[in-house]
């Protein structure tokens, strides 16, 4: 077992501050990261669980809020080097709020695609404490019951929240949860910037293999959003691809261009940013010195942020 020391949490910049403290400065790097909102330690938490890439392998971090009158969280680290084997299979603890909270994983069978540092199958990753399994990740889950011994939880972990970077040519692919059940769904952005001299530059978002949005004319229309329905839900699409097209001069890499899938309805004229997407409300807590303490479980709407970084 390995216990890991807990630091510093900023709920106001959690997203944010603590994703570049734990994953790296560099803003290109290749990760994505989800939260969870699930019930631990007797009070709902966000659990962060960011996937990153390097040259040298992938690692997965966790953390969990503790206290916000404390200011403290505890976290979780697992390095996957591509030589160790041994590795991709383990387990480490930790402490919540004085609760023990395991860690199982086992990555060994992992098939990971060529543009997320996400496994896509064949691997689990199981969150438990007082034997009952909080959050699962993976397509395992027999198997992680078989190892954990453990119990369902009595309410399921929601994902709220997910935000990663992707890297391709001019096609990029991921995959977000949207629609009734929240099921899984494909993206896939496309996009012609530097087509023919009398041609002007489109873009085109297709769900699950069909064409839903369709953007032409990107030099008057590189900000927008579009409402579409999926599987019986809205689902509002907001871009940004203005350093797509307008790269200064000094720069030796352009911006990504900036897409949000947000389900619910709200209002088009409200700036749209990853606070918002949590989906919490806080109210001050005179017990906590004016820190906002009560975290009141609301109907979470999913947001997923997705950066699309041109290569050439």
């Amino acid at each position: 077992m390995n216990m890991e020391a807990s630091s510093t949490w900023n709920p106001e910049q959690i997203e944010q501050r603590k994703l570049e403290e734990s994953v790296g400065q560099n803003t290109t790097e290749n990760f994505v990261t989800c939260i969870h909102r699930a019930k631990l330690a007797g009070n709902f938490r966000d659990i962060m669980v960011t996937w990153s890439k390097t040259l040298i392998g992938h690692s997965l971090i966790i953390m969990v809020e503790e206290n916000p009158c404390e200011g403290t969280q505890s976290t979780c680290k697992i390095d996957l080097k591509t030589w160790q084997f041994w590795g991709k299979k383990g387990l480490k603890s930790f402490k919540v709020d004085e609760k023990r909270v395991d860690v199982y994983w086992d990555l060994r069978s992992a098939k990971f695609s060529t543009c997320s540092p996400e496994p896509s199958s064949g691997y689990y990753v199981a969150l438990v404490s007082d034997k009952e399994l909080i959050l699962f990740l993976g397509d395992q889950k027999k198997e992680a019951y078989s190892r954990t011994k453990c119990r369902p939880s009595s309410m399921d972990a929601a994902l709220v929240h997910k935000k990663e970077n992707v890297f391709a040519k001019k096609c990029f692919c991921t995959r977000t949860m949207l629609g009734e059940g929240k099921r899984e769904h494909h993206i896939i952005i496309e996009s012609s910037i530097n087509p023919g001299p009398y041609d002007d530059p489109e873009m085109w978002i297709s769900v699950d293999g069909i064409e839903s949005v369709r953007v032409s004319n990107l030099h008057w229309r590189f900000r927008g959003n579009e409402t579409l329905v999926v599987d019986g839900i809205p689902v509002q699409i907001f871009w940004d691809v203005h350093d797509w097209l307008y790269n200064n001069d000094d720069e030796s890499v352009s911006g990504p261009g900036t897409f949000i899938f947000m389900q619910g309805n709200i209002n088009r004229d409200e700036e749209v940013d990853e606070d918002y997407s949590v989906g919490r409300r806080r109210r001050s807590n005179p017990n906590c010195d004016g820190v906002d303490f009560d975290y009141q479980v609301i109907t979470a709407e999913f947001c997923h942020f997705l950066y699309a970084w041109k290569t050439e």
